[in-house]
């Protein structure tokens, strides 16, 4: 894991929300660098191959290294207060509105990030980030509306997968000083909610 980077921070938040709810996994989490580099080292690369976090080791000795794929894997594995519950339906609405704060929103958020200010020393790139800025905006307009029926959660009143990956994603935002809401409330307002809950102050670090 790295305190940092949204793909680890979505599983270290998906953990601490389950913790919450009761369950135990007691997974070991183990900080790789990937600011100094320490994620192309060998040692990390003999677990993941692609050199990314996170990655976590199953009991066989084998490895996940996609975030959704390990958080997936947790739900199955430890089948007591999970985070996907309800009907088919609604089992099939979390999963959908997951992949879009991920696929539609959270990349752009990542590459938008690296071209404004990297972290990691990427060059400013300006028609990047307008591009990535225009890119985020249907995804948080879809956003602001799932959340102006007054819900606290982006589910609704259990917290979610995708709160934990728009929140993961957003504590990168915070780390470069980039503001993507614009003139948004309900984002806002869920926004200041969710970083007010117990697994989000054990697990966030700006």
């Amino acid at each position: 894991m790295v305190p940092l980077a949204p793909n680890p921070t979505k599983v270290m938040l998906y953990i601490a929300e389950r913790e919450q709810l009761g369950c135990q996994m007691d997974i070991e989490q183990i900080v790789v660098n990937t600011v100094k580099g320490r994620h192309k080292e060998p040692e990390h690369l003999a677990r993941n191959p692609f050199g990314t976090v996170p990655t976590l080791e199953l009991d066989d000795g084998n490895f996940l290294v996609e975030s959704l794929a390990i958080i997936e894997y947790l739900e199955d594995k430890f089948s007591t207060a999970t985070l996907l519950t309800g009907s088919a339906e609604q089992r099939g609405r979390a999963r959908d509105v997951e992949r879009i704060v991920d696929l539609r929103l959270a990349g752009p958020m990542g590459t938008y990030g690296h071209a404004v200010n990297s972290p990691l020393g990427y060059p400013k790139d300006d028609a990047k980030a307008a591009q990535m800025k225009t890119a985020m905006q249907a995804p948080l307009n879809y956003l602001e509306e799932l959340l102006a029926d007054g819900r606290p959660l982006l589910l609704g009143e259990q917290v979610s997968v995708a709160d934990c990956t728009l929140q993961a994603s957003l504590q990168f935002m915070r780390y470069i000083e980039v503001d993507v809401f614009g003139e948004r409330p309900g984002l806002r307002a869920w926004d200041e909610r969710y970083r007010e809950r117990p697994a989000a102050k054990a697990v966030l670090r700006w």
